[in-house]
């Protein structure tokens, strides 16, 4: 299983406005490095929660189905599945009708299931990447990203500006605090 991003999230869930008055920065100075502080926070507490906060869409790549028939759609909150599609040995593809299977958006992780079937489609697939699920996740835009989460990301923002050059907690215990609600778990 691998993840591809395809469309970035349009948006960051926390501004430049919103980071430099949480660092009480009054000068344009560090308008450039704080704006990428913001993405790399996101990214962060995105990786730490497991999920995707502004709508982006991915393309999860399986090398065979699961033998129930039910593909978790990693990074909820999951919006809708825009496709699946099956390539043979010979790389020849076959999208799957929207019809052959059921998307589960209230879990989360969101789910694929295979429709009227006990186990996935009897399709051979290459040995790898032989099936694509594309799909969109996220809250929406920035304004539906819960305040716990952009708070947090503040919370990165303002540690990642503290300790610039230097390789210090990925997420402070703040930040994790606030997140910990959102975040995923396997069991």
């Amino acid at each position: 299983m691998s993840l591809s991003l395809i469309t970035p999230p349009a948006e960051e869930p926390v501004t430049l406005a919103e980071a430099k008055a949480h660092l009480k920065v009054d000068t344009a100075d560090d308008d450039a490095p704080i704006a990428s502080l913001i993405t790399a926070a996101r990214a962060r507490a995105e990786w730490y929660t497991g999920r995707a906060f502004v709508t982006q869409g991915w393309t999860l790549w399986l090398d065979a189905w699961p033998n129930d028939g039910i593909v978790e759609i990693p990074l909820p909150p999951l919006i809708a599945v825009s496709s699946v599609t099956s390539y043979a040995p010979d790389d020849s593809s076959t999208v799957l009708a929207v019809g052959s299977y059921r998307v589960d958006t209230a879990s989360a992780p969101g789910r694929l299931t295979i429709k009227n079937a006990l186990s996935p489609p009897v399709v051979t697939v290459r040995r790898t990447g032989g099936i694509a699920i594309a799909f969109t996740a996220g809250y929406g835009g920035a304004s539906t990203v819960p305040a716990a989460i952009k708070q947090a990301i503040l919370c990165i923002v303002a540690e990642l500006y503290t300790h610039r050059g230097d390789d210090d907690a990925l997420v402070g215990q703040t930040a994790q605090s606030l997140l910990a609600p959102y975040r995923i778990f396997k069991l």
